[in-house]
């Protein structure tokens, strides 16, 4: 929806945008309703996206770059500027590591990780969270959330692991069929061949031991064989370089790993519960 603080609001790249649709919309001799016809938008929602009043969607901008955008891309390469304007502050430098990494080994320990969430799962988890979001905002993080899905489909391939408690495919978010609808996605991502996903069980500490209780992190290995320890305490950020330190938890993430469930043994009760739940 078009609001007046959108244009204190938006972005660099959503300004860009905008000046730069108008320019070859203005040399190309169109009229904004000529332009609105020509990608299926009225034209106040070109207008609004001018004056940045409302940015340009993703869809919009696929149409921008078919339409007026001459071959030379910079609409498609605004595609992924822009869902990075849409995360939040703590969390786009780490964003441009996952999207380039090639290993990826995360432990989570109260909800389904974010790369792994359905569209459903994503809306019901950020729209109930707290300080409560305008229906716009959830909207935008809901979509620059699955966006990071690409990394799943990348080349070259990124090797992805995740181990996920128990616990968090046993807590419903949104409703019933939202969390049956999460864990038959969960499902099917564990059988991608780049994905190991393996499930801490809820007995892991009963002889007194549980390496995960120290929280979730995420280890990541970038196309410079640099290896980093991302963790998001509370929704600050925090990046890890120090070998020592990164050595730490890549030690704990070994020991975490140790005490899930085997990858076929994970997907077994991941069905399961997803039939107990439907």
């Amino acid at each position: 929806m078009a609001r007046a603080e959108n244009k204190t609001e938006a972005g660099g790249t959503a300004h860009l945008v905008a000046a730069l649709a108008k320019a070859l919309r203005e040399q190309q001799d169109l009229s904004q309703e000529q332009l609105g016809r020509m990608i299926g938008y009225t034209a106040s929602a070109v207008s609004a996206m001018e004056t940045c009043a409302q940015p340009a969607s993703d869809q919009m901008l696929a149409k921008l770059e078919e339409t007026i955008g001459g071959g030379l891309g910079v609409f498609e390469k605004a595609r992924t500027l822009m869902r990075l304007d849409k995360y939040p502050a703590q969390f786009k430098n780490y964003v441009l590591l996952e999207q380039r990494a090639l290993t990826l080994s995360t432990y989570v320990t109260f909800v389904v990780h974010g790369l792994f969430q359905t569209e459903d799962y994503a809306r019901a988890l950020i729209g109930g969270g707290y300080p409560p979001l305008k229906d716009e905002r959830v909207e935008e993080l809901v979509e620059g959330r699955l966006a990071r899905r690409a990394l799943f489909d990348r080349e070259p391939t990124a090797l992805i692991e995740l181990v996920v408690e128990e616990s968090a495919l046993r807590r419903p978010i949104g409703s019933r069929a939202v969390m049956h609808g999460q864990l038959l996605h969960l499902a099917e991502c564990a059988k991608r061949r780049n994905v190991t996903l393996q499930v801490l069980p809820m007995d892991c500490g009963t002889h007194g031991e549980h390496f995960g209780c120290r929280g979730d992190m995420t280890l990541v290995e970038t196309p410079q064989h640099e290896h980093l320890a991302y963790l998001e305490p509370q929704d600050e950020s925090v990046l890890v370089s120090d070998p020592a330190k990164v050595t730490t938890y890549s030690q704990r993430y070994a020991k975490i790993r140790s005490q899930a469930l085997g990858p076929r043994e994970s997907l077994g009760l991941i069905e399961r519960l997803a039939g107990e739940i439907q």
